[in-house]
C-alpha cells in the first residue's frame, strides 16, 4: 500500500465515523465569503487524514458539530451552554457558526459526546489536538486526561483509561490572552488595525482519534542526504524494536534497509531521482516496527531528495544552492488568512488552490509569514513543488523571561512537527525585530538542531550576521544589502502594490497598500517592471526574493488575489512569463558610473536654478560647488549622505570618459531618489521619476539608450532632484546589464 493508498482508506474511515445525528448549522453574517466557505458541508467538515507523513488506518474525525460556551475565566465547567460551534473553526471567525470574540478575562468551552466500540486486545487509543490557541484542559467522561499550552503545534493524549465502550463525553476548556499574553500569536491582536488582524481563539485544526498498538511508532524523522543518494531514518518507539524501511516509486519497490529504532538508518535508492520545484519527485516510505521476529507497528510517509546550502557560484558570489545548483528563490509573502475561516482555510481544497496560484504565478518559493499550517498544506508544497520559507509565529518575547520560555519550547515544536516536509528550506526566527532576541544563540541553535536546512536569523530590520542569510525589507523596492563572505542576500519582503476591487473587500474603509494602483492593467505593469529591475539585482548577488502577498487580508489590498480568491488582481500570463526571467543564469552588471552607496564619488552641484541648458555637454560647470554624493537629509530611509542638502531643489552635473563603447547589453540607471527626479544623459533626458524610493535600485532604460546616447571619450551625466516633504535624497550611477 503506498501513502495515496492509505490516504484514500483513511478518508473512507473517516467518512464512516461521521454523525449519528445532524444539526442546524450556519455560518454567522460575514463582509466576505469565499466560494469553498459558501459551499461548507457542516457534516463533512476537514475529512482528510491531517498528518500526511505519518499515516494509519484507523481513526476518527471529531470535526463536527460541538456544544460551545463562553464564560469568566475563573468560573467552572458550564452547566449550560450557549450554542453550536464548528470545529475546526475558531470561535471568532463566520464559519464556526459563532463570530464572538473572547477576551482575557474569559474562557472558551466546548463539548461533544462520541461512540467508540471496544478497544481490540493490546490496543491503545491517542486523542490529537492538530492545534488550539492558547492553553487548553482536556476531560473525557469527567476526568482530566491533561493540559497543553501552544498555539500552533499538535498535542496528544493516551486515553485509553478515559474511554469506555459506547457513549463518550468529550470537554475541552481553551484560554487565550492574544496580545496581552507572552505566547507565540503572529498578527492576531483583540483590536484588529493596518497589519494585525482578528484574534482567534480555541481549536482551529482537526481534532482526532487514532488506535496504536500497544507499543507503537511514536514519531518518523526524515533526513534527505541526496550526496550519498539517499535517506536516513529516526524512528521514535519503545526502546529494543527493530525497524524496517521501505521505499517505493510509482508503486514500484525501490530500496530496503533494516535498524534499530532510536539510530539514524540510512536507506540507499540506487539512480535516486531528486525533488525539485518543476519536478517534485516523491518516494513512499513504509516503515515497520519488529519486536524479534513479531511486527508491532506500520506507518506510510514519504520523502523528497533534495539539499539546501549557501555556497559561491564562479564569480565568488554566494548563491543559495538547491540540490548542489544555484536557483533563485521568488514568491509571494503568505499570512494564511481566509476571510471566513479567519486561521483555517474552508476545506482543503481551497488550502490547495492557494498553492496552486503561486505557482501559475511562475513562483517556485514561498515565505509562510508568522504562523504555520496544518499538515496538509505542506503536503500540498511536497507534491506541487514549493520551496517553503518558515517563519517562527511572533509576540512580544522579549519583553518577559515566561515569553523567551515559551517562544523556545513552541519553535522547537514547530520545527519537529514540520521537520519531514522536502518543501521546507529556511527556517526564520523573527520577523523585523517583533519579539526579537537572543538572535544569535537562537540561530545557532536552529542550525545545530537541523543542519539539514538554512536559516536566516531575522528577516527585515535588525540583522546581527548570524544564520546563512543577510535579509531585508524594502518597499516597493526592490533592494538588497551589500554582499557578504559568509552570508547569501535575499529581499524578505518588497512589493506590496495595491488595487482595491469593490465587492471583495474585507473594509471599504481605509484599505491600503505601498503603492495602489487603479486597475488591473496599471498593477499588472507596475509588477512586470519590478520583476524586471528584481533580476538586475540577481546579476550583483541576490538570492530570493518575497513579494508581498499572496492575497489580500482584512484591510490590505496588495495581494496578488482578492482576499476571497475570486478575482486574480494581477494578470496571470506576463506576470509568469516576467518571473521565469529570474530563473536564467545571473546578468553580469559592469558599473560605468559607480553611486554613492558604498563609496563617495564627487559631482558639481547647485542649489539656485541654472540656465536652461544646464544638462547640455558644452555647458560651463566651472563655478558650481563640488562634493560627494549622495546629497540630501540625514535620517532620510536608506539614504548615505555626504553631503548635506536643505533646499527645495538641486541639479548635478558629472562626467565620465569611456575609451572603448559597450558592444551589448542594457544600459541601466543605478538610482535613489526622494523625491521627483530627472536624469540626463549627453544633453537628453533619460529618465523621469515621481514620488521616492527607501534605498538604491536598478532601473533598466530605454533600449537604445546604449547606442544612441553614449559616445567614446567624455559622457556627462545630469540630475535635478525636487524636494517637497519627509525624506530627502540623490544619488545616481550607470551600469551596463548583460544576460
Amino acid at each position: 500500500m503506498n501513502l495515496c493508498q492509505g490516504t484514500v482508506i483513511c478518508a473512507a474511515v473517516a467518512l464512516l465515523a461521521a454523525w449519528a445525528y445532524a444539526e442546524p448549522w450556519k455560518p454567522a453574517e460575514n463582509p466576505l465569503f469565499t466560494e469553498w466557505g459558501k459551499k461548507l458541508d457542516a457534516e463533512q467538515v476537514w475529512t482528510e487524514y491531517p498528518r500526511p507523513t505519518m499515516v494509519r488506518g484507523q481513526w476518527k474525525n471529531l470535526n463536527g458539530l460541538w456544544d460551545y460556551a463562553i464564560r469568566p475565566r475563573k468560573e467552572a465547567r458550564p452547566d449550560s451552554w450557549d450554542g453550536k460551534i464548528l470545529v475546526p473553526f475558531c470561535v471568532e471567525s463566520a464559519l464556526s457558526g459563532v463570530k464572538r470574540p473572547v477576551t482575557p478575562d474569559e474562557r472558551l468551552w466546548y463539548r461533544r459526546t462520541f461512540d467508540y466500540p471496544q478497544l481490540p486486545l493490546g490496543k491503545r487509543l491517542l486523542l490529537h489536538f492538530d492545534a488550539v490557541d492558547w492553553q487548553t484542559t482536556v476531560w473525557i467522561n469527567g476526568h482530566t486526561v491533561g493540559q497543553h499550552s501552544g498555539g500552533y503545534n499538535r498535542f496528544s493524549f493516551d486515553v485509553t483509561d478515559f474511554v469506555r465502550p459506547g457513549e463518550n463525553e468529550l470537554v475541552v476548556a481553551v484560554w487565550d490572552p492574544t496580545d496581552t499574553g507572552w505566547q507565540p500569536r503572529g498578527k492576531q491582536v483583540l483590536k484588529p488595525h493596518g497589519i494585525w488582524y482578528t484574534a482567534v481563539t480555541g481549536i482551529w485544526q482537526t481534532v482526532w482519534l487514532e488506535e496504536v498498538p500497544a507499543e507503537f511508532i511514536e514519531r518518523v524523522r526524515i533526513t534527505p542526504d541526496i550526496d550519498r543518494g539517499g535517506v536516513t531514518v529516526w524512528v521514535e518507539s519503545p526502546g529494543g524494536c527493530a525497524v524496517r524501511l521501505e521505499a517505493f516509486l510509482q508503486g514500484h519497490k525501490v530500496a530496503e534497509a533494516r535498524g534499530a529504532a532510536k539510530q539514524n538508518v540510512l536507506l540507499l535508492i540506487s539512480d535516486p531521482k531528486l525533488w525539485w520545484p518543476d519536478d517534485p519527485v516523491l518516494y513512499d516510505l513504509k516503515v515497520t516496527l519488529f519486536r524479534g521476529d513479531q511486527p508491532l507497528d506500520e506507518v506510510w510517509s514519504y520523502f523528497g531528495l533534495r539539499k539546501i546550502g549557501v555556497a559561491k557560484d564562479q564569480q565568488g558570489i554566494n548563491r543559495i544552492m538547491f540540490n548542489n545548483k544555484p536557483l533563485f528563490h521568488y514568491g509571494p509573502l503568505d499570512q494564511g488568512w481566509w476571510p471566513d475561516g479567519l486561521y483555517t482555510a474552508p476545506s482543503d481544497d481551497a488550502l490547495r488552490f492557494d498553492i496552486v496560484m503561486t505557482k501559475k504565478y511562475g513562483m517556485n518559493a514561498v515565505r509562510k509569514h508568522v504562523k504555520y499550517e496544518p499538515e496538509r498544506w505542506y503536503y500540498w508544497c511536497d507534491k506541487l513543488g514549493l520551496l517553503v520559507w518558515q517563519d517562527m509565529p511572533s509576540g512580544n518575547f522579549d519583553q518577559a523571561p515566561e515569553g523567551r520560555t515559551n517562544f523556545r519550547r513552541e519553535l522547537r515544536a514547530m520545527i519537529d512537527r514540520l521537520y519531514n516536509h522536502p518543501c521546507i528550506v529556511m527556517w526564520i526566527p523573527f520577523n523585523e525585530g517583533w519579539g526579537q532576541h537572543d538572535t544569535c544563540e537562537i540561530a545557532d541553535w536552529v542550525k545545530s538542531y537541523d543542519p539539514s536546512r538554512l536559516v536566516n536569523e531575522a528577516s527585515g530590520w535588525h540583522d546581527h550576521g548570524c544564520g546563512e542569510i543577510s535579509d531585508m525589507h524594502r518597499y516597493p523596492g526592490p533592494g538588497m544589502r551589500p554582499l557578504e563572505e559568509r552570508r547569501a542576500c535575499v529581499l524578505g519582503e518588497f512589493g506590496g502594490l495595491g488595487l482595491p476591487i469593490a465587492g471583495h473587500l474585507w473594509r471599504e474603509e481605509g484599505a491600503w497598500g505601498y503603492r495602489t494602483y487603479q486597475d488591473q492593467d496599471s498593477l499588472t505593469a507596475a509588477y512586470v517592471d519590478l520583476l524586471r529591475r528584481l533580476r538586475l539585482l540577481i546579476g550583483q548577488g541576490l538570492c530570493g526574493a518575497i513579494y508581498t502577498q499572496t492575497t489580500d487580508v482584512e484591510i490590505e489590498v496588495n495581494g496578488l488575489l482578492t482576499y476571497d480568491r475570486a478575482v486574480a488582481k494581477i494578470h496571470i500570463d506576463p506576470a509568469f512569463e516576467a518571473a521565469q526571467k529570474l530563473y536564467l543564469p545571473p546578468p553580469r552588471v559592469t558599473l560605468l558610473v559607480p553611486a554613492s552607496e558604498t563609496q563617495p564619488h564627487v559631482w558639481r552641484y547647485s542649489v539656485t536654478e541654472p540656465p536652461a541648458s544646464w544638462m547640455m555637454p558644452e555647458f560651463d560647470d566651472s563655478t558650481w560647488q563640488q562634493g560627494p554624493a549622495g546629497f540630501g537629509r540625514p535620517k532620510t530611509p536608506g539614504a548615505v549622505v555626504r553631503t548635506e542638502w536643505t533646499t527645495s531643489d538641486i541639479w548635478l552635473r558629472r562626467s565620465f570618459e569611456l575609451n572603448e563603447l559597450p558592444q551589448r547589453g542594457e544600459l541601466t540607471l543605478i538610482v535613489h531618489h526622494d523625491e521627483d527626479a530627472e536624469v540626463y544623459l549627453n544633453g537628453r533626458q533619460i529618465a523621469e521619476l515621481k514620488g521616492f524610493l527607501t534605498g538604491y535600485t536598478l532601473l533598466p532604460l530605454p533600449t537604445d539608450t546604449l547606442s544612441r546616447l553614449l559616445r567614446r571619450g567624455i559622457n556627462i551625466l545630469a540630475v535635478h532632484c525636487r524636494q517637497t516633504t519627509g525624506g530627502q535624497y540623490i544619488d545616481v550611477g550607470l551600469a551596463i546589464v548583460e544576460d
